[in-house]
């Protein structure tokens, strides 16, 4: 059985960020995407369908870019899939500590739980951020 990372997203936000995530941590055959809705006939249900049958025997994480969206809910209807892991919310952080760790865990479910919590300081409101550091240092 394989580990595999899905990135999913709508439009080009998947293959996208698989570019930069390829540029820090270098290639991986073990990461598909999927960019939907780029032609007017484009069946999601389908796609998805035919990707969790290649993938039957492997353990899949499937990470989508909103929670809630069309993408995010098809997936939701494999949720009860043994060895399927479904996380929302995509971004650079998350996938550098997940691909870096796939490899390497016991655990999928404890990996991922890390990974969100490692990536989650990341996103900021640098403004905000800056603001509270200067008054800290000025006091």
């Amino acid at each position: 059985m394989e580990r595999k990372l899905i990135l999913a997203s709508h439009g080009n936000f998947a293959s996208g960020i698989l570019s930069s995530l390829e540029l820090i941590c270098g290639k991986n055959d073990k990461i598909t995407t999927i960019d939907t809705y780029m032609t007017a006939d484009y069946n999601l249900s389908e796609e998805i369908k035919v990707l969790m049958d290649v993938n039957k025997e492997n353990e899949l994480i499937v990470v989508t870019d909103i929670f809630g969206g069309s993408i995010n809910n098809e997936f939701l209807n494999y949720i009860h899939t043994p060895n399927f892991y479904l996380v929302a919310g995509m971004n650079l952080p998350l996938l550098i500590e997940l691909m870096t760790q796939l490899e390497f865990v016991d655990s999928i479910p404890e990996m991922i739980k890390k990974a969100l919590g490692n990536s989650t300081p990341t996103i900021q409101f640098c403004n905000e951020t800056i603001q509270n550091e200067t008054e800290e240092e000025e006091f």
